[in-house]
């Protein structure tokens, strides 16, 4: 039986890379899938690709009218929400003599303050015995040169889940945090300075993994799938890492 049968979802950041990967195995699994974006092309790409099972909504989760939007459309679909993975977020390369303030404030804005009202505003639909999963990062129990302002705001991240996993165990709501390793995606080749220099930052990448390789967007998939499901119904305010052993060997 599908795992996900007659759920409803909603992915963030869901058009490309690990979200689009999640979006793709929950609609498989039977779940209706609410996705955002920001950019309208790659949103209408990726609604095709999950199938129709698929809702799309242009958003921003720094922007809180935005995520009005998305969650009276999830309100008037009618059936709540089962799942909600927080994944929207980003980051740069930054030395601690170079960082200004429009960089802090990109990556707080997005990672941080869309990530904890993205889970406020689903409080009202979030059903009871839902499943939260937020995306936080290996970088945040590193000391990785130039990423500290990334890895501060994945920090923060880790600590909402543990917080609002205490605060939402009333209505069985479990929330826990997923932390993928080097995954090849285009929000990592995207942190080098040039299309050029991307290759070099990808090999730079694999030799701190144990496993040789960067990850796959559908092998992490599927530590998502198991968080949403009732195959984790014995987990909340956890973390998971999936990174090829980097942060753990």
């Amino acid at each position: 039986m599908a795992q996900l049968n007659g759920k409803t979802a909603l992915v963030t950041g869901g058009t490309t890379g690990i979200g689009l990967a999640a979006a793709r195995r929950f609609a498989a699994e039977g779940a209706h899938v609410f996705v955002t974006g920001r950019r309208q092309q790659q949103l209408d790409e990726a609604v095709q690709a999950i199938g129709p099972n698929a809702t799309g909504i242009r958003s921003d989760v720094s922007d809180l009218d935005d995520l009005d939007r998305v969650f009276d459309a999830i309100t008037a679909h009618g059936n709540g929400l089962d799942v909600l993975f927080a994944n929207a977020g980003g980051g740069e390369f930054a030395a601690l003599g170079a960082i200004t303030v429009e960089h802090y404030s990109d990556a707080f804005d997005t990672n941080v303050r869309g990530t904890l009202f993205t889970v406020q505003k689903a409080l009202p639909v979030l059903n009871d015995g839902a499943s939260v999963i937020l995306t936080g990062s290996t970088a945040a129990t590193k000391g990785t040169p130039a990423f500290g302002v990334y890895a501060a705001s994945k920090a923060a991240i880790r600590s909402f889940g543990r917080t609002w996993a205490a605060e939402l165990t009333g209505r069985r709501i479990r929330v826990n945090t997923l932390v993928p390793g080097p995954t090849d995606t285009p929000g990592i080749t995207g942190l080098a300075a040039s299309p050029e220099e991307a290759p070099a930052l990808v090999q730079m990448l694999v030799t701190t993994v144990p496993l040789g390789r960067m990850g796959q967007p559908e092998e992490i998939a599927n530590a998502v799938l198991f968080l949403a499901s009732d195959q984790s119904s014995f987990m909340t305010g956890g973390e998971i890492f999936v990174d090829g052993g980097a942060n753990q060997v």
